[in-house]
């Protein structure tokens, strides 16, 4: 595994697709016809290119290949054995299993800081859906481009609703500063239909959970809320990168719960928050299948022209079809 330390990266931006998620909330809509619940981000809306193809092709507007990394989970290893092929072996990051959001985050960002001690990363999720990539693009450049400022904030990537949709998150953005990046001033889950409508009236934007941060910031942040598990993971990251031996990583995940990284982290830590706001760009979280059906009664009829990042990863279950077949046989 090539792990030479990056000295002279421009810029040192990063990105990092988080694609260890197990899609339980969608399985009705993603088990085929053995029973196995295929998690969402190796599928597609239309039959080509899986939702973490897409993802990817989305990091590659922060940074360029040799800083794209992605969480994947070790059982998921048959949806992803093609990754390879698309990015260094060395960027793709193996959780033992899933234990929440906030070690996959810990995990990916111990492995960068080994390789570049002056990392700025971009976080994305590897299962969402985005009509307009251009337009979400030129957001990401922005938030990478703010960070150099922020060097003890996190930025997260706040997207203008494009409707009223109340089984969103939303971020309240605070008083203006001198620059488009703003602080947070309150955050709403999944308000009732006339708290969206007043939200939206505030400004308040859609949560993309996608997020910027130096590296250096992020694990002090992380390191607040669980010192033990950051030195242990830390620990076991160097003897798995230097010496090839990741028992210490397996035997850690043994060990360690859950931990969200909104609720368990974040949470708390307003202070260090501040939110851009992207343009609309037609964002679903593909949260739950009437989130899925929504998002493809609104597709575009002609397919989208999507850069390449050959080869293709392909999609395991072409979601519009499995939907469509469901319909039929209710």
């Amino acid at each position: 595994m090539n792990t030479r330390p990056i000295e002279n990266a421009k810029g040192h931006v990063w990105a990092v697709v988080l694609a260890a998620g197990d899609g339980t909330r969608l399985a009705s809509l993603t088990t085929d016809a053995l029973g196995v619940a295929i998690p969402k981000q190796y599928c597609s809306l239309q039959g080509d290119g899986s939702l973490l193809h897409d993802a990817l092709v989305r990091a590659r507007s922060v940074a360029p290949r040799e800083r794209c990394c992605v969480v994947v989970a070790a059982t998921h290893q048959r949806y992803w054995r093609d990754l390879p092929a698309t990015l260094p072996r060395s960027n793709i990051i193996v959780q033992p299993r899933n234990r929440g959001t906030a070690h996959g985050i810990l995990l990916a960002l111990l492995h960068i800081l080994e390789r570049d001690p002056h990392a700025r990363i971009v976080f994305m999720p590897a299962d969402h859906y985005v009509r307009d990539e251009p337009a979400l693009a030129l957001g990401l450049s922005q938030l990478a481009s703010h960070m150099q400022a922020h060097q003890r904030d996190l930025l997260l990537l706040g997207i203008e609703p494009d409707e009223l949709d109340p089984e969103l998150g939303y971020i309240v953005p605070g008083d203006g500063t001198s620059d488009a990046i703003r602080p947070v001033g309150q955050f709403v889950e999944k308000p009732s239909l006339q708290r969206a409508r007043e939200l939206l009236g505030r400004g308040a934007l859609w949560n993309s959970f996608i997020f910027a941060s130096h590296g250096t910031s992020l694990l002090d942040l992380l390191r607040s809320r669980m010192a033990a598990t950051v030195e242990s993971m830390a620990h076991a990251v160097q003897q798995a990168v230097r010496l090839g031996r990741n028992d210490l990583l397996d035997a850690l995940y043994d060990s360690i719960e859950s931990v969200d990284f909104s609720r368990g982290i974040v949470e708390g830590a307003e202070a260090r928050l501040r939110v851009l706001a992207a343009a609309a760009c037609g964002w679903s979280d593909l949260g739950t299948p009437q989130r899925v059906r929504d998002t493809l009664r609104r597709l575009p009829e002609a397919r989208r022209e999507r850069p390449p990042f050959a080869p293709m990863l392909p999609a395991l279950m072409n979601l519009a079809r499995q939907n469509a077949q469901l319909r039929m046989s209710a």
